[in-house]
């Protein structure tokens, strides 16, 4: 059911209301979750092992080529968010750009039918060009989509439900993908990467058909923000307005080394069950229950966020991490159902850190809206853009990591061993590292006001 009363637009600075749309409007906004997580999760789960372990990509070439598409990421998504925020004031929605994403799942299969005579740099060259292709369509996507929660005319507690349910459908979209991703590659050849791509892919478009529907819906009946004449300004006074707001910059630089953490994992953990646990097929195992735990924890960080806040229900989730994957140092000698119970807890820190973050960012739109400042999707371009960067990052730190201990390249089929160097750098770049990247996010995050200010507005 949906709200009984439509709500419908309002300019920046009107008073907010606080209508309660009903599960079914939400759900059909959340599926455009479902294609999002699929191209978060593939990419970074089996783009890195793909480029070393079946293209003899050099590790730190591998590295590379997932690292510079980001840097037109960086650059085009506040774009994209300045340029949303002018046409949803000229037209009074966001939607037209996010037709973009249909196109997606074409550019995935594109990125892993590599032509057979392909091999190293030409390799790379190939999969590099198809991701800048897919990126900049997954954001033509991604930043209206996300600024639709701060659009609506709802409360704090209303926002972080509206991303409850997004981070829902997230999950399981990167849980179907984590999954079913590594299993349809299992023997490593490269037609098997081709035919998993064309099948998600299916999954992709349906998604983002049903989430446009969504987005319509949702705005119609939770009211939307035609943002105010702020927005006439540069994409550049834009980005310059939201990184000067100082509990903005906190939380975002925060997520940045947050999401240099969990994709960190996510392209590491095809060489720690293949080279450490003996077992490449452990992979799916442990992605599911990375992901199973994050799906059905959702509901419980939201009561966590609403007794203690979403600040310090986020520290929780970021210090766990930080345990977690220090326990991972212990390597094959925790045998597989110790290493499954830590990355269960992982997985349930993972959900805390995905809705809790996300669910902060409309309050700061809220906060920054309260002070005479209405760009969502401004702030939305940044926290994006800062998402892709850590995407990249995340698998490029582990690559280097991979590199410096001189990690062995090698095609589809080919056997090869690992020097002793190269074994701890796999293993000390999947646990420590990843500490050391959450324990900086967690500086930044203790360092955020925002949950005080948002709680009031």
């Amino acid at each position: 059911m949906t709200a009984a009363v439509e709500a419908g637009p309002r300019t920046a600075g009107e008073p907010v209301e606080a209508p309660r749309p009903g599960v079914g409007v939400l759900s059909a906004y959340g599926a455009g979750s479902l294609g999002m997580g699929v191209w978060i999760t593939v990419p970074g789960l089996l783009l890195l092992y793909f480029l070393t372990d079946v293209l003899a990509v050099p590790a730190a070439l591998a590295g590379l080529t997932l690292l510079l598409p980001k840097v037109v990421d960086v650059v085009v998504h506040p774009l994209l968010g300045s340029r949303s925020d002018r046409v949803a004031r000229r037209i009074g929605h966001r939607r037209g750009m996010m037709r973009g994403g249909l196109l997606l799942g074409g550019a995935l299969v594109a990125m892993f039918t590599v032509p057979g005579g392909l091999t190293g740099g030409a390799a790379a060259l190939w999969v590099g060009s198809w991701f800048v292709v897919g990126n900049l369509l997954f954001a033509m996507f991604q930043v209206p989509y996300l600024t639709t929660p701060s659009d609506l005319r709802v409360g704090y507690h209303e926002r972080t439900r509206v991303f409850m349910v997004r981070m829902l459908f997230l999950t399981l979209g990167l849980l179907g993908a984590g999954v079913s991703a590594p299993a349809l590659v299992a023997s490593g050849s490269r037609g098997e990467y081709t035919t998993m791509a064309a099948v998600l892919a299916v999954v992709m478009v349906v998604s983002a058909l049903v989430a446009l529907r969504g987005v319509r819906r949702l705005t119609e009946v939770g009211g939307f923000t035609v943002p105010g004449d702020g927005t006439q300004h540069s994409a550049l006074h834009d980005l310059r307005t939201a990184w000067a707001d100082r509990d903005f910059r906190r939380l975002v630089l925060s997520y940045l080394f947050t999401g240099m953490t969990t994709h960190l994992f996510l392209a590491a953990l095809p060489y720690y069950t293949a080279y450490v646990l003996g077992d490449q097929r452990y992979t799916a195992l442990l992605m599911g229950l990375f992901l199973g735990p994050a799906a059905v924890t959702g509901p419980l960080w939201i009561r966590v966020s609403r007794r203690i806040g979403k600040q310090r229900g986020l520290l929780l989730a970021q210090a766990t991490f930080v345990i977690g994957s220090l326990l991972l140092l212990a390597g094959a000698s925790l045998g597989i159902a110790g290493t499954a119970v830590v990355v269960a807890v992982l997985g349930t820190a993972f959900a805390g850190l995905q809705i809790l973050a996300f669910a902060m960012v409309p309050d700061a739109v809220a906060a920054a809206e309260a002070r005479g400042v209405a760009r969502a999707g401004a702030y939305t371009g940044v926290w994006t853009a800062t998402e892709a960067t850590s995407t990249a990052v995340g698998p490029y730190l582990y690559s280097a990591a991979l590199a410096l201990g001189g990690f062995v390249s090698s095609s589809a089929g080919q056997q090869v061993t690992q020097p002793g160097s190269a074994m701890t750098a796999l293993l000390v770049g999947f646990t420590v590292l990843p500490a050391l990247t959450m324990l900086a996010a967690l500086a930044f995050q203790r360092r955020c006001r925002l949950d005080d200010d948002a709680a009031r507005v």
